[in-house]
């Protein structure tokens, strides 16, 4: 895609159109097609409520100002798994929400969650100065910081919007405390940027701030719409802060072990940024002295050079810190997975189960 002005808001809007309609063929090719990927037969599942979805993203991304829809269509164009506001139809389905033609409550809220991901997303690439997302150039790359930065605030105030159109002082407590957690989770990763000291349970309450917290809030609201008891809310938030857990360790693993173009953005950037994670602190500590100072240059003072990525990758693998991250994954994926015994067994509480165990094996 070109740069800012390359588009009108119609065509924008037309383009964003687009790409939701082929996500949906690529997720519509029945069960048979979906049984290799938890989060596609999810989506299946789903599929009316996701279709819904995806056309209030579109419409609720519209603005009078056209660099809006522009950026937006950017970013519905790079695609993506989708993965909270769908976690948000499937709570809602697993207590047995119904709604009527006039009211659905569910696809509102869910892309209320989407909205909140993808500002946070925006503000995010420009701090760490990243230049690729899921495969693409990110929109700060395309757009500018400056650009990057307002679309982002525009869709934390879109999704204020649609937290009041839903009515409920619980969502907006609910969804408003996740926002501030998220917030604060991404300060907290910069105030333990570049420094190896970082206990293990201080990274584990970043990633707790900037991921999980999230995850917990869209399902928990899943349960909420459908006027489940406290217990059904505390299991699926529940759900979801493990999930938010496994899914953001795998993250941090595949920086250093995933084949980039797979991955969809830049192998190395965590390492490249500073960024302290559960790799880097594995290997560290399993290191001997001479891996140590290697650390400790290119974390801690920030002095890298063209061949040492090769070599971090190799000591990450020589001291099993990936099998050390995954083990704590998987983990919380089974955490996550026992949090929903409480429901009875159903279709959609399998694909939730299968969900958090897919989210281990996943490549991307």
């Amino acid at each position: 895609m070109g740069g800012p002005d390359s588009l009108t808001k119609d065509t924008a809007h037309d383009v964003a159109s687009h790409r939701i309609a082929s996500v949906e063929g690529e997720n519509g090719g029945g069960k048979e097609d979906a049984k290799d990927n938890a989060l596609q037969a999810l989506s299946t599942f789903l599929r009316d409520d996701m279709e819904a979805c995806n056309r209030e993203i579109v419409a609720r991304m519209q603005s009078p100002v056209p660099l809006i829809p522009q950026l937006g269509a950017h970013l519905v164009a790079a695609g993506g798994k989708r993965l909270r506001p769908l976690l948000t139809l499937a709570a809602a389905r697993l207590c047995g929400y119904e709604p009527s033609p006039e009211r659905q409550r569910h696809v509102g809220l869910a892309a209320c969650v989407e909205f909140i991901h993808t500002a946070t997303l925006l503000h995010d690439d420009v701090v760490d100065e990243s230049t690729l997302r899921r495969g693409l150039a990110s929109a700060n790359a395309v757009f500018g910081n400056k650009a990057s930065v307002l679309v982002g605030d525009f869709l934390f105030a879109r999704s204020f919007q649609l937290m009041t159109a839903d009515g409920s002082l619980k969502v907006m407590a609910i969804l408003s405390a996740a926002s501030a957690t998220i917030a604060e989770g991404e300060v907290l990763q910069m105030a333990t940027q570049n420094d190896l000291s970082t206990p293990i349970e201080r990274y584990l309450e970043v990633i707790h701030g900037k991921t999980a917290a999230l995850f917990a809030a869209a399902c928990r609201v899943g349960a909420v719409v459908a006027g489940r008891p406290e217990a059904e809310e505390a299991a699926l938030e529940a759900y979801g802060t493990n999930l938010g857990m496994a899914f953001q360790l795998v993250d941090d693993a595949l920086d250093y072990a995933a084949d980039q173009q797979v991955l969809g953005k830049t192998v190395g950037d965590d390492m490249r940024e500073g960024k302290i994670t559960l790799p880097v602190l594995a290997a560290y500590q399993a290191g001997n002295e001479e891996d140590r100072a290697f650390w400790l240059r290119v974390i801690e003072t920030g002095e890298q050079h063209d061949e040492d990525l090769p070599h971090a990758l190799d000591l990450i693998a020589r001291t099993g810190a990936i099998q050390t991250t995954l083990e704590r994954a998987q983990s919380y994926a089974r955490a996550a997975m026992q949090a929903l015994d409480i429901f009875p067994e159903s279709e959609i509480r399998q694909l939730l189960m299968d969900a958090a165990s897919y989210t281990v094996s996943r490549v991307n």
